[in-house]
Formats: structure tokens, sequence, C-alpha cells
């Protein structure tokens, strides 16, 4: 799933618009602090695009910059 981070907490949660073409855009989608920490990321500003990992049950477990490729 990909979408726009909303808000980003001092304890490393935050929230994510999901934006990707399907009934679930517009939906908003927490992660935890655990999710942030597996990604290796240091920050994440509102606005900013991600792509988000998530277990079979829909728990989001790692949050991902979206990267342009050449």
């Amino acid at each position: 799933m990909q979408g726009t981070v909303s808000n980003f907490n001092e304890d490393t949660s935050g929230e994510v618009v999901l934006d990707s073409p399907s009934q679930d855009a517009g939906r908003r989608v927490g992660f935890d602090a655990a999710a942030f920490a597996v990604s290796g990321l240091r920050f994440l500003r509102p606005g900013q695009r991600v792509s988000l990992e998530c277990d079979p049950d829909g728990t989001v477990v790692a949050v991902r910059i979206l990267t342009m490729h050449p």
C-alpha cells in the first residue's frame, strides 16, 4: 500500500492516508514504533510519500520511503 504521512509522533509512531487507486483510498492507517524501527529510518515528515508493508492481518510491519528508479 502507498500513502502520504499525515502525522509522525515523537515516539516514532504515526499515521498515513492511503492514496492507492482502490476502495481504500483516503483511509487512515496507523503504524507503531516497531514498524518504524524495522525500516531503518530516522524521521518522517507530514506530506512524505511512503509504502507500507503489512502482515496478513493488515497490521503495518514496515514503513518505507518511496524512491524513484531511473
